[in-house]
């Protein structure tokens, strides 16, 4: 799985030559300027929720006035650093719901460039084709409901944990490579879907290059550290590394 990691980050290297040789940056900026706006909005509202979210939860169950009573600067260390832990949890969890959602929204300008790139690939002319960018968009939306579901049980199960002191510090890294890996499939899966891989082979196929998937999750999420330029480019890149790390596997299904 390491191996399928470092090929995924080496896939959005490949991506930004490959972007740049064909000059494919209209199709990289209109879907990234969206996000932008989207993500920039979502994330102050988001913030202000999760902080509003913890505040509630301390007042309701006493945890607040306890921990002022006992007068631990230990207890109280554990117990704020068990807020923290639950804040990052709640950004992430939402930041889940707000990425499947842009996914559904962007999923007909990622299915064609995911189509146009492999086209290059192949050196074959790129055909446009209405009906099979309905396709892949049909699917893409699907599976985006399916894995914002799958990831969502995960994410509530994994916030039970993070409320335990000392063992739920480790629950945001675990949450965050559950994220990276549903992202990761719905970029690999417009690949999948054009290779007539139908969702079930998709899955199984996927599940043994979990590499690929969570490699290409790792990056998109690395890039959300670069303010402003990252967020833009971190949409479509994912999508022309996915398609770009697919195609380089040896493997008779894709």
């Amino acid at each position: 799985m390491l191996k399928e990691i470092v090929i995924a980050f080496q896939s959005f290297f490949r991506a930004h030559q490959f972007i740049s040789k064909h000059k494919l940056w209209k199709w990289i900026l209109i879907p990234g300027i969206l996000y932008l706006i989207l993500f920039c909005i979502s994330i102050y509202f988001f913030s202000k929720s999760a902080t509003a979210v913890i505040d509630y939860l301390m007042i309701k169950t006493g945890l607040q006035n306890w921990v002022h009573k006992i007068q631990s600067s230990l207890l109280g260390f554990l117990f704020t650093f068990a807020g923290i832990v639950l804040w990052l949890i709640l950004m992430l969890f939402y930041f889940s719901l707000f990425k499947y959602l842009f996914l559904i929204i962007g999923s007909p300008l990622f299915a064609y460039l995911s189509e146009r790139t492999e086209a290059i690939l192949d050196g074959k002319e790129f055909l446009f084709s209405w009906k099979q960018l309905w396709k892949d968009v049909i699917r893409g939306v699907r599976l985006a409901i399916r894995n914002t579901l799958w990831q969502t049980v995960y994410v509530l199960s994994l916030l039970l944990l993070s409320l335990v002191p000392v063992i739920g510090w480790i629950t945001p890294v675990i949450i965050l490579m559950v994220e990276c890996y549903f992202y990761g499939f719905s970029m690999l899966d417009y690949s999948c879907e054009r290779h007539k891989l139908s969702t079930s082979e998709s899955i199984e196929f996927i599940g043994k290059h979990k590499g690929l998937a969570i490699g290409n999750g790792i990056v998109f999420y690395l890039m959300h550290l670069v303010p402003l330029f990252g967020w833009i480019l971190a949409p479509a890149y994912a999508v022309v590394a996915a398609t770009i790390s697919l195609y380089h596997q040896n493997d008779s299904k894709v």
